[in-house]
């Protein structure tokens, strides 16, 4: 494969997939920093993975095999140095102003997917873009019917805390 035709699929894949890319990094990475380096990162995997991708199976499918395992490897990573990254990201939120209103239902489900183990948040994003269970099964590389099980368990989850929370309309 051309460099060229590598740049080509890149610069497709990116402006198709580009959202679906941002729920992994904002589900893996709370902080904007965190959120930039792990898109980083990602896009670096997506783009050495060009060479390798065979369609056996979709594009968004390979981005988000891409996607989940940068940001598994990147959390484990992330974890070590979290002691002496969370002063740093106390002061970045004082000096930072926002200016977006945010959902605080989104900002909450957010936090909630991101409290969820590794296989739970990952099958929550996968839930949350319309895959199927047979797709989820293939990219988390569990059972369909594993897939169908841990997703009422979410969904239950999810729902008791809402309703904790005052959030019923999740």
């Amino acid at each position: 494969m051309s460099e060229i035709e590598q740049n080509h699929i890149f610069e497709t894949w990116l402006d198709q997939y580009r959202a679906l890319l941002f729920k992994v990094v904002r589900a893996y990475a709370s902080t904007t920093m965190d959120q930039e380096d792990l898109f980083q990162e990602i896009i670096i995997q997506v783009w050495h993975s060009i060479p390798a991708f065979r369609q056996q199976c979709s594009n968004s499918t390979w981005l988000y095999r891409i996607a989940l395992n940068t940001a598994l490897k990147w959390g484990s990573k992330e974890r070590k140095h979290a002691d002496s990254q969370e002063s740093l990201d106390n002061v970045q939120a004082i000096l930072q102003e926002t200016k977006v209103e945010v959902d605080e239902r989104l900002t909450w489900l957010y936090e909630e997917i991101h409290k969820l183990d590794e296989v739970d948040r990952s099958i929550t994003l996968l839930l949350l873009d319309g895959f199927s269970y047979k797709e989820m099964a293939t990219i988390v590389g569990i059972s369909e019917s594993n897939i169908g099980v841990k997703i009422n368990r979410i969904k239950k989850q999810l729902i008791t805390k809402s309703k904790q929370q005052n959030y019923h309309g999740i």
